[in-house]
């Protein structure tokens, strides 16, 4: 390996990271309308709302009873692009590099629903061409950020004694086998951006149950 790739390859590296770093800490001061009740179309209903005639483009996902929302792809070369819209969940194109789909939303805003899913549900892909993929919750991760303020902050499992750095973090939500990773922040005690909510889902198979999980790298 020469020199100069090694040195591209660092320098794409670190973009990424610094990009999903981003990603995890902006959050918007707006707030979200409550009281609000929203009966969802079905699924054949959303799916015609969504199409763009874009086979390879994301337009939209659907959970039974939880959600149908539009997505939108980030602007390139804005990485750390969400959406301030509600209503609508915005893609993570950096997680596309690696063959998986990153779902962004503020918990404030469609990032709120993330919260209702579970494992076992089935998500539902929408493509511009009405084309849908089919996938199983597996894994509902949720951790602490220890420098909420910071975008290079440290993350605590709150369902076992694990650290993550930001890179580690990175790694073991987005690399891996194919799957789709829903990223929201958890509020508490007043703060908006005190955790990270990751909700992840596998390929559905004929017959599969909700048991497999994606590689861990570290």
């Amino acid at each position: 390996m020469t020199l100069n790739t090694q040195t591209t390859r660092t320098v794409r590296s670190t973009t990424l990271l610094v990009a999903f770093l981003i990603s995890l800490f902006y959050n918007p001061l707006s707030t979200k309308a409550l009281g609000s009740v929203v009966t969802l179309p079905s699924l054949a209903d959303f799916s015609e709302s969504v199409q763009n005639g874009k086979a390879d483009v994301l337009r939209g996902v659907y959970v039974n009873d939880v959600m149908a929302l539009p997505v939108i792809q980030q602007p390139y070369g804005n990485a750390g692009y969400v959406s301030n819209t509600d209503g609508e969940i915005t893609e993570f194109r950096m997680a596309s590099q690696y063959g998986n789909l990153g779902l962004l939303a503020h918990n404030h805003l469609s990032g709120e629903s993330f919260s209702e899913l579970a494992i076992g549900q089935e998500i539902r892909l929408v493509y511009g061409d009405g084309k849908t993929q089919s996938f199983l919750i597996t894994e509902v991760l949720q951790f602490q950020a220890l420098q909420p303020t910071s975008p290079f902050s440290s993350f605590r499992n709150l369902e076992k004694d694990e650290t993550l750095t930001a890179e580690q973090m990175f790694k073991r939500v987005y690399l891996g086998d194919r799957h789709v990773t829903f990223q929201t922040c958890i509020e508490s005690n007043g703060n908006s951006s005190w955790g990270r909510l990751f909700i992840i889902a596998v390929p559905k198979v004929q017959g599969s149950t909700a048991i497999q999980r994606i590689d861990n790298i570290q």
